[in-house]
């Protein structure tokens, strides 16, 4: 693991797969979203971007209506 920056007490480094990890002064990991409000703050990763559900296409076909005669 390499030290990537010391901020406000805190040690972020980078691991061997890539990702970052951050230690408190304690030397005790920080996780969950602390730790992603820091990477963000410090620009080492980008805010997630939620996906936007598909809009529901309207259906061409029209179901035969209730009144018509069935045959």
């Amino acid at each position: 693991m390499e030290v990537v920056k010391l901020v406000k007490g805190l040690t972020i480094v980078k691991k061997r797969n890539g990702r970052f990890g951050v230690k408190n002064a304690k030397g005790k990991w920080v996780n969950a979203e602390e730790k992603v409000k820091v990477l963000l703050g410090e620009g080492l990763i980008a805010a997630p971007v939620a996906k936007k559900a598909p809009a529901k296409e309207e259906v061409a076909e029209e179901a035969p209506a209730a009144d018509a005669p069935a045959e």
